[in-house]
């Protein structure tokens, strides 16, 4: 059986096909990212997941699609734990953005973008993925991500900018302070996972002026530095996946037609459309 999965840093979602390519098991666990997951931290948190685990032994092939899986050394992290994991499978690790590729592009030429908990984007012809710039991470780059768009947030509550209702709010649903989140955010594993998390104090206000703001910012700023970096970037469709991407969508559109960039698909979990791609596509 195939076994398609995609990660990002905050979850991954797993869909089992039979040899008919339907799905028969769908499965979700944390996500596992090279940059902050070892071996063996990988390996016992797949061991935790029952029904994951049940099916693991009648997984022949596996395309594992994850955030941090574009430098050989990172990759080999995850092929050593998901073969360890998954024993009678053909194990293939592959960067996150060529699933979202080959989920949203198909067969066809796009720019394919990725908008979750980190950000990036590629060129796809149709057959290969042109990635020229990679992503820098949720300290130098991630424009327009869960990571950044919490990141700008917490920043506004600690030097008092956010309007007053909105830091209310804020301190009364996480009852935040300046030492829980400098623990969150120096000490303890994981901060771009925390600073996304506040993604969704965003997307539940989303209507407040102050946020709806600092959203377009971020996504004008992921256009103009992953998007329009492409001589055409006009002339292709452009694709998006990712919850930022699904729950800002009518933002997204706006600064979208603000640059004139068609924009193609809008896909919540990638996976979806991978199932889609290795149905039609892949023998």
């Amino acid at each position: 059986m195939l076994m398609l999965a995609d990660s990002g840093s905050t979850k991954c979602d797993w869909r089992l096909l039979d040899a008919d390519k339907k799905v028969v098991g769908e499965f979700t666990t944390q996500g596992y990212n090279p940059f902050f997951h070892s071996v063996s931290e990988t390996f016992e948190s797949l061991k935790t997941y029952e029904d994951l685990l049940a099916v693991a032994p009648d997984v022949t092939t596996l395309y594992f699609f994850g955030a941090g899986s574009s430098n050989p050394s990172r990759k080999e992290v995850l092929h050593t734990a998901m073969q360890l994991f998954f024993r009678q499978a053909d194990v293939h690790i592959e960067h996150d953005l060529l699933g979202a590729a080959w989920a949203t592009c198909e067969d066809k030429p796009g720019i394919a973008c990725i908008l979750g908990t980190g950000s990036n984007a590629g060129y796809f012809d149709g057959k290969e993925l042109h990635d020229d710039v990679h992503a820098l991470g949720y300290i130098l780059g991630d424009e327009g991500s869960g990571s950044y768009l919490g990141k700008k947030l917490l920043a506004d509550f600690l030097y008092e900018k956010l309007p007053p209702q909105m830091h209310e709010a804020l301190q009364k649903q996480y009852n935040l302070n300046k030492e829980e989140i400098f623990d969150n955010v120096y000490r303890k594993p994981h901060p771009n996972v925390y600073l996304a998390s506040f993604a969704r104090f965003l997307s539940s206000n989303k209507e407040n002026y102050y946020i709806r703001r600092l959203v377009k910012q971020g996504l004008l700023e992921f256009l103009d530095i992953h998007v329009c970096r492409f001589d055409n970037y006009q002339q292709v469709p452009v694709h998006f996946v990712g919850s930022i991407a699904h729950f800002f969508e009518d933002v997204l559109r706006e600064v979208c037609e603000a640059k004139r960039i068609q924009i193609g698909k809008i896909m919540k979990q990638p996976v979806e459309g991978l199932v889609d791609y290795f149905t039609r596509f892949r023998k």
